[in-house]
């Protein structure tokens, strides 16, 4: 995995935690925000944002789990993430206020690049969705 700002036109982008949460995975932005909402943690411009931008989202493009129930399963695909294709800029330019929130309540989160970010498991026309190996077990780079 590389990290940002080798500007490849052809690797795929993920936001996500800097460490990895109690199952070794490194949480998407999208996760890291709805959680700090369900906790009640949001201000109220905040939880609006994120409601009418979650909405906004899961109109732009297809939950992958609706086509396939096994992709998020842990007991089937216990890695799986999400990367956004690098032709999906409408999708990552709405990201930034995402990031602002975090920010806001000292949640580390960066972006991340790769040409060959795991094995695909799911594919549209804006997204994949891969397997790695074991997060806290891979290799050192």
């Amino acid at each position: 995995m590389t990290t940002p700002g080798s500007g490849d036109p052809a690797e795929f982008v993920r936001f996500q935690a800097v460490t990895p949460n109690e199952r070794g995975h490194f949480t998407g932005v999208f996760g890291l925000v709805n959680r700090l909402g369900r906790a009640g943690r949001l201000s109220e411009e905040q939880e609006r944002f994120r409601r009418e931008n979650n909405a906004w989202y899961d109109l732009a493009y297809p939950d992958p789990s609706k086509t396939d129930p096994s992709v998020y399963d842990p007991a089937v695909n216990p890695t799986a993430t999400a990367w956004f294709k690098p032709t999906a800029t409408h999708l990552i330019d709405r990201v930034g206020g995402y990031l602002e929130i975090l920010a806001a309540h000292g949640v580390e989160c960066r972006m991340v690049r790769s040409a060959d970010p795991g094995q695909v498991i799911y594919e549209d026309e804006v997204q994949i969705v891969v397997v790695t190996p074991h997060p806290l077990r891979r290799p050192a780079l």
